[in-house]
C-alpha cells in the first residue's frame, strides 16, 4: 500500500460520493481507496459492486464505517485507517445531507429542516476533517477536499436563486426548497477557506469542489433532478478525480468547478 495513494472520500457507498471512488479505481495512477459509509454493510456491498465494475484495476478499495454525525464514529473510523495505512494523502469531504424537502413534506420542524442539514454538511465534516489532520499531515502531498453545492452567495445576491415567483401572504406555498442547504454550503465555503489559511506552512492543497447539478439521492428527489436536466453523478466523479490528480493545483484555495472556478 505504501506505493499507492491513499484516500479517504465520506459519504461514498452511492451518488457522487461512488464515483469519485469508481474514478479513482479506473485511473492509471496507484490509488488505494477508503469508502466511507455510515452503514458498514452499505459501504461492503458498493465495494463490491465496484470491485466488479473495476476488475480489470489494480487500484484498490476498502470500506470503512464512518457516520460524521457522530464523533466517536469518527474516531473509530480515525483508528481503522490508521491500522490500515497509517496516513492519507487526500480527504474528500462527500458526505451531505438536505433536510429542505422534508421540511416541505411535513417529515421534520423547520428548525430541524436547518440544524439536521448543519450538523452533517458543516460541523460533521469539520470534526471529520479536525480528527483525520495528523494523517493527512504525513503525506508528502497532502490535499483536503470539500464536496460543496450548486449556488453560491454571489449568484445568489445576483437574483439567480432557484425558486419560481411567489404570491404574497405566509406561510408561502412551496414545493421544492433549498434554503437549509445553500446555508450549509455557504457555511462550507468558509470551513474551507479557513483549513486553506491554517494549513498554508503544512503545504496541504485545498479547495472546494462543486460537482454541478447532478441526479442523485440527495433529498430524495432524484427524479425531480432528472426531470430538471441534472447531470449522471459520474460527472463529478472524473471532475474531482482531476483535482485529486493535480489538474488543479494553480486554483488552490479556490471555489472550483468543471469550467473554472467561482466566487464564494
Amino acid at each position: 500500500m505504501s506505493s499507492k495513494k491513499i484516500v479517504l472520500v465520506t459519504g461514498a457507498n452511492k451518488n457522487i460520493g461512488y464515483e469519485i471512488v469508481k474514478a479513482l479505481l479506473q485511473s492509471g495512477k496507484p490509488y488505494h481507496v477508503f469508502l466511507g459509509s455510515r452503514s458498514l454493510e452499505r459501504g461492503q456491498q458498493a465495494v463490491e459492486t465496484l470491485q466488479k465494475e473495476c476488475a480489470e484495476s489494480s487500484n484498490t478499495v476498502e470500506a470503512v464505517q464512518v457516520d460524521i454525525t457522530s464523533d466517536s464514529s469518527i474516531e473509530r473510523a480515525f483508528g481503522t485507517v490508521k491500522a490500515s495505512s497509517g496516513r492519507i494523502d487526500t480527504l474528500i469531504n462527500n458526505a451531505g445531507i438536505t433536510k429542505d424537502l422534508d421540511y416541505i413534506r411535513g417529515k421534520v420542524s423547520l428548525r430541524e429542516s436547518l440544524t439536521g442539514s448543519y450538523n452533517v454538511n458543516v460541523a460533521g465534516t469539520h470534526v471529520m476533517t479536525s480528527t483525520f489532520m495528523p494523517l493527512l499531515l504525513k503525506s508528502n502531498d497532502p490535499r483536503l477536499i470539500f464536496v460543496t453545492g450548486l449556488g453560491t452567495f454571489e449568484q445568489c445576491a445576483r437574483g439567480e436563486i432557484p425558486l419560481p415567483p411567489l404570491e404574497r401572504g405566509w406561510p408561502k406555498k412551496l414545493e421544492f426548497e433549498t434554503v437549509g442547504y445553500r446555508c450549509t454550503k455557504t457555511a462550507l465555503n468558509m470551513l474551507m477557506l479557513d483549513y486553506h489559511y491554517k494549513l498554508q506552512k503544512d503545504g496541504v492543497k485545498v479547495w472546494c469542489v462543486g460537482p454541478g447539478f447532478l441526479a442523485t439521492d440527495l433529498g430524495d428527489a432524484r427524479e425531480m433532478a432528472a426531470v430538471k436536466g441534472a447531470g449522471h453523478p459520474s460527472i463529478g466523479g472524473q471532475l474531482l478525480r482531476t483535482v485529486v490528480e493535480g489538474e488543479r493545483d494553480g486554483d488552490t484555495g479556490k471555489y472550483v468547478v468543471k469550467d473554472g472556478i467561482r466566487l464564494f
